[in-house]
């Protein structure tokens, strides 16, 4: 399911044993770099270009973002020029248009970047009965249908300033850093989670408020800073090296279902015939 670093000699793999009975648990995987390949806010520059929301100048800028997400530690200087950037980009884009846009082009743009031990490792806390909620720094509006496509129960994300159904540009809730952690916190509570018994993956140092919130923390190919912190306290560290098509794993849904980003959606996950009702409620 899942593969040892082997930068750091063979590691324990999570233990997906199921939850003590009467106890509600869950995994909260980072998406970027942890999840998908690339940063999923960057992802549809081409999507966006095409309808017109990005000139050319934008999308160099964009590719050369992504690019340096790509090849360097996303450290919180990093991030916040990241989230200044695509937050300055965004402003004055009309919201339907970008939720069209995400719905439309998903599975040619993103699901081809999900690593398939990411893929199995969800099916597994689904198996073991925990929710999935899937803990993005970005827009609410990309990361909510990937979550879905995932078959997650829930998503947490960046949440923009909307006027009129449009972007302002503003950020109402930044799920970044300690951020993510209290988003974590908050539903543990309203969804009766025990958190010593939840899960948490991600591949930056900028999420250790997160792995720091549950009980079983594993850091998934992670940054410099990360590594040298998950090695000193003993966390598992995995590496995952292989996307693929999710379509290839997960029937891909009609186009009203992806058109109805509120929908309920039933899909068959690993290898069996076993089906989930997906999407019981999205935090946002």
């Amino acid at each position: 399911m899942t593969a040892s670093d082997p930068a750091t000699g063979p590691q324990p793999a999570p233990d997906l044993a199921p939850t003590a009975r009467g106890v509600r648990s869950a995994a909260f995987f980072d998406l970027d770099k942890t999840v998908i390949a690339k940063s999923s806010a960057l992802a549809f520059n081409k999507p966006f270009a095409a309808e017109g929301l990005l000139g050319r100048r934008a999308v160099l800028r964009s590719s050369y973002a992504q690019f340096l997400f790509l090849v360097s530690g996303a450290d919180h200087d990093q991030v916040d020029r990241l989230r200044a950037h695509l937050t300055q980009m965004c402003a004055g884009w009309d919201v339907e248009q970008v939720k069209a846009i995400v719905a439309e082009t998903l599975h040619d743009i993103v699901t081809p970047l999900i690593f398939a031990e990411a893929a199995d490792l969800i099916t597994g806390h689904k198996l073991c009965g925990r929710d999935v909620v899937v803990v993005s720094a970005s827009g609410a509006e990309i990361v909510a249908p990937i979550a879905r496509a995932l078959g997650a129960t829930h998503a947490m994300a960046t949440q923009m300033v909307v006027e009129d159904g449009k972007y302002t540009g503003e950020i109402e809730f930044y799920c970044f850093g300690e951020g993510k952690a209290q988003a974590i916190r908050e539903l543990a509570a309203r969804e009766g989670y025990a958190l010593e018994h939840c899960y948490a993956y991600s591949d930056s140092i900028t999420d250790l408020p997160m792995l720091q919130t549950v009980g079983h923390p594993t850091a998934v190919r992670p940054d410099r800073a990360l590594r040298k912190e998950a090695t000193a306290r003993g966390w598992p560290i995995l590496t995952f090296s292989r996307p693929v098509a999710l379509r290839d794993r997960l029937p891909a849904p009609s186009g009203a279902a992806v058109a109805t980003s509120a929908a309920v959606a039933v899909t068959a996950l690993a290898a069996g015939a076993l089906s989930y009702t997906l999407l019981r409620r999205f935090v946002f």
